[in-house]
């Protein structure tokens, strides 16, 4: 009704990640992640990059794709 049990809206991207495998973006890196990989959102949908530096604008593609998040690599 108001979310899953962790407070949060499973169905925000309607079960479908706005993106795909395959998929080349120019994105900013906003923030830094717990394991050091730089945090984007396309779309409000996180992708997490390696390598990166917050305020860095690269060019990824998506290789990994899961229901809340998914991987880039800067081409």
């Amino acid at each position: 009704m108001y979310g899953d049990r962790f407070g949060g809206n499973r169905d925000r991207f309607g079960g479908v990640a706005p993106v795909k495998v395959g998929e080349r973006y120019t994105v900013k890196i906003e923030s830094i992640g717990k394991g050091g990989d730089g945090i984007a959102r396309i779309k409000g949908f996180v992708v997490f990059v390696p390598n990166t530096k917050v305020g860095q604008e690269v060019e990824i593609v998506i290789n990994s794709v899961k229901r809340k998040f998914a991987f880039g690599e800067v081409i």
